[in-house]
Formats: C-alpha cells, sequence, structure tokens
C-alpha cells in the first residue's frame, strides 16, 4: 500500500518547528546520558520495528551517531525526545552511554507537531497512527481540520479523509494499521455502519483478496442487500405487532373464557386461538359460550 507523502508546504512548517536537528545553532547542541532521556510523551508512533532498529543499532555501532537528536530540558538532569526516537532507542540497544543532542524550548504544542511531522515525513506512520495524531492535535488544542492541514502540508478533505478511519471498528482498524486492507479498502467499508458487519465484510475482502473497485461493488451490494432485508423484517413486524384494543380483547376474552387466548395477524386478518388441554376443556367452553 502506498503512504502519504508530504504537500509543498512542508518547508515552511519545519523551519517553523525549529526541525533542523543538524544545525547547532537552532539549539544548544551537546552529550547527554542516554538515561535521562524519556521517550516523547506525544509521540504518534506506537510500533517500532525490531528488525530496523537492529539495523540502524549496527550502523551506530560501525559508524558513530552522524545526526543529532532533538530534545527538550524538563528537570536539570532529565529530557523528554521531540525527534530522533529511533537514534535513541537504537543506541541503548548497543548500550550507548551518552547520545549526542539539540536540546530547544519547546512546548506541548510543538513536541506534538514538531514528532508528528518527523513520522510523516520519514513515512513511519501507518494509517490509524496518522488519525490518531491529527485526532489527538484538534481534541488537545483545539485546532481545526484547515489548521492541521496548514501545518502538515496536507489538503483538509486529505485530513477529513484520515480521521474518518477512526470511524472503523477497532478490529478492522489493526487491519489497516497492519496494512492487511489499504486505505482505498478502509474508504470504501466506511459505506457500512454497523461494526459487525464491517468485520464480516473486511474478513471476506481479506480472504478472498478482493482490489479497491471489488470491494467498492461488494460493499454497495452487501448495503442493498442488507436494506432489503430490514425493510421485510420491519414489515414482518407489523405484521405480528397488534395495536392495543387488540391485546386488550385478547386479555378479556382469557378471562371470559377462563383459559389462554391469542389473537394474530393472518393476511390482514384476525385468528384468534384459544387453548385447550383435552376435550374436557373443549365442553367447558362450550358451556362457558351457551350460557353466554
Amino acid at each position: 500500500m502506498s503512504k502519504n507523502r508530504l504537500g509543498k508546504g512542508l518547508g515552511a512548517l519545519i523551519n517553523d518547528a525549529a526541525f533542523e536537528e543538524d544545525s547547532s545553532t537552532s539549539g544548544r547542541l551537546r552529550e547527554i546520558y542516554v538515561q535521562q532521556i524519556e521517550p516523547n510523551p506525544f509521540q504518534p508512533r506506537q510500533e517500532f520495528d525490531q528488525e530496523e532498529l537492529k539495523e540502524l543499532a549496527d550502523s551506530i555501532k560501525e559508524n558513530g551517531i552522524i545526526q543529532p537528536i532533538t530534545v527538550r530540558q524538563i528537570k536539570p538532569d532529565l529530557y523528554q525526545l521531540v525527534t530522533g526516537e529511533r537514534r535513541w532507542r537504537a543506541s541503548r540497544m548497543i548500550g550507548l552511554s551518552k547520545i549526542p543532542a539539540i536540546i530547544k524550548d519547546y512546548d506541548d504544542r510543538q513536541m506534538m507537531e514538531t514528532a508528528l511531522i518527523e513520522n510523516i515525513q520519514r513515512e513511519d506512520l501507518n494509517p490509524i497512527e496518522e488519525a490518531q495524531a491529527y485526532q489527538r492535535m484538534m481534541e488537545e488544542f483545539g485546532l481545526t481540520q484547515e489548521d492541521v492541514a496548514s501545518k502538515v502540508g496536507k489538503s483538509r478533505s486529505s485530513i477529513a479523509n484520515i480521521v474518518r478511519l477512526l470511524n472503523l471498528s477497532p478490529k478492522v482498524q489493526v487491519y489497516v494499521s497492519r496494512e492487511t486492507l489499504s486505505m482505498g479498502h478502509a474508504r470504501a467499508l466506511l459505506a457500512i455502519k454497523n461494526p459487525e458487519e464491517q468485520i464480516q465484510v473486511a474478513d471476506y475482502i481479506i480472504k478472498n483478496n478482493l482490489s479497491v473497485r471489488e470491494t467498492e461493488k461488494f460493499v454497495h451490494s452487501f448495503n442493498k442487500e442488507m436494506e432489503k432485508k430490514k425493510e421485510k423484517a420491519v414489515t414482518q413486524n407489523k405484521k405480528t405487532v397488534l395495536g392495543p384494543e387488540w391485546i386488550k380483547a385478547q386479555e378479556e376474552l382469557s378471562r371470559l373464557l377462563g383459559t389462554k387466548v391469542k389473537i394474530k395477524n393472518n393476511n390482514n386478518k384476525k385468528v384468534i386461538t384459544i387453548e385447550c388441554d383435552n376435550y374436557s376443556d373443549v365442553k367447558k367452553l362450550i358451556n362457558t359460550l351457551s350460557l353466554g
């Protein structure tokens, strides 16, 4: 599945966010003990490929760290990562005690924005992680979709489409995050509102290796079939449900006859059923009706 790339407006945003890690003039450059650094609490990336980390660790062991990480200082001896978490994790894997870092002053909003930009630029986020990051930016900092779009160099419609993925059922979101289903498949599945039906169709798509176009056609036909079933159920329900006057008549007959009476709809007519355990009950019923 192809991943989203940044738009042309990213350059200005990166400069605004002070993303130039290799420039010592944009922050204080120094070596920091690895154990004094904690992850970025706003890191949108949730999964790190261990094989890729191992390759990076081997490269660092052989060549050292060419590009410093970026951190912010939160206590005299404690820092939080802004960018470069893969380098930090790889350094820990090979037991480095210190790592070169540029110390910058960031507030929470800048931390989130910069971490998001880094991951999108390097195509490290899966669609669900990206959607969650955008949603978090809007919720925590009161941003609109237009605001987020401007910051990451995308169109507002692109942001809206990605965020809509969070309306998928959790299981289907896992399929998308693991790229078992593509963005195209996911957008088609959004037309199915019922979570269980959504999962059912998603499993069918995966099992039969449907293309996006095939998925769109299948979802359309599936929704039409479900709509027919719902209409049939409603019609059937109308046939079986009695009005209040008929329910009252049913209760009154049961009281007068001393046995259970049922009234049912049948082809626009009412059928009255009187329950009798044996012939003796029938004779008592006849006597009761005769006396009436």
